[in-house]
């Protein structure tokens, strides 16, 4: 016998003192005239439908506890998922935020060089410019050969006051360019051929020797020589017959034509 029919036949056993009797006198214990009549206990049936009831209310109380309880865990553990995001998440904007200040502090720091570059270009510009202000009389005063083999250096030499987008960088290798070869020609005597008015004013081919850029001198296949000298407007040349025998022999000796030996020839110092 299950659970379920021992409890119906209790109950049915416990009922059966309570049942009617055939001429409608109640037989049960203690009762007495003028007393409401009890109503009749529950049938089998009713019993049986009752406790069905029951267990299926147990059942479905059990069930909601049960999906309560799941639903509560999958609550917490999303709860605790989502704790751990938000953690993460305010990591994440520390970091950034620390990131922030340092990079923050990284561009101050470019913006105070980029300024300091900026000043120092300005200084580096400004002292080319004096540069260049200085070298353009000293290429007026340059020899023909001299001026012809420079001119493509002269020629990015910005005019005086204009505006150029040249580099700084780019106009001190300029200045720079000229200077060296200004220097290795201050430095040695060279040999050129020119073409020089002569007397009668007719022009002719004429070797001239350069000292340097001090000093010049020329002489023709005629004989006839001269002395030039520098000026701000170019090199002035005039005539001295006296010292063409001495500049033959000076060219020949640069030439190899002669042993050295010591040439007297004037020179100007200024």
């Amino acid at each position: 016998m299950n659970t379920t029919n021992w409890m119906l036949a209790t109950l049915a056993l416990g009922a059966a003192p309570c049942l009617v009797s055939p001429r409608g006198a109640s037989t049960a214990q203690g009762s007495q005239a003028g007393e409401a009549p009890r109503q009749d206990p529950p049938t089998l049936e009713e019993t049986r439908v009752t406790m069905d009831k029951w267990i299926e209310t147990q059942q479905i109380i059990s069930k909601e506890r049960k999906d309560w309880q799941q639903g509560k865990e999958i609550l917490v553990g999303r709860l605790e998922l989502v704790k751990n995001e938000i953690a993460l998440l305010q990591g994440k904007i520390r970091e950034a935020q620390s990131s922030v200040v340092e990079a923050n502090g990284k561009r101050d720091e470019l913006l105070a060089q980029s300024q300091g570059l900026a000043d120092t270009v300005a200084k580096l510009t400004e002292a080319v410019a004096g540069m260049e202000l200085k070298l353009r009389p000293i290429c007026k005063s340059l020899p023909d050969p001299i001026r012809t083999k420079l001119e493509p250096l002269i020629q990015r030499i910005p005019a005086e006051g204009a505006e150029t987008r040249v580099s700084a960088a780019e106009r001190y290798q300029n200045v720079l360019g000229i200077l060296n070869e200004l220097n290795r020609v201050n430095n040695e005597i060279s040999v050129h051929y020119e073409v020089h008015e002569l007397a009668g004013g007719k022009p002719a081919e004429v070797q001239a020797i350069y000292l340097g850029l001090a000093q010049a001198y020329y002489v023709s296949g005629g004989g006839e020589a001269g002395i030039g000298r520098p000026s701000p407007d170019g090199w002035k040349w005039a005539p001295s017959k006296s010292i063409a025998g001495d500049l033959l022999m000076a060219l020949e000796i640069l030439q190899n034509k002669q042993t050295p030996a010591f040439v007297s020839l004037p020179v100007t110092i200024q």
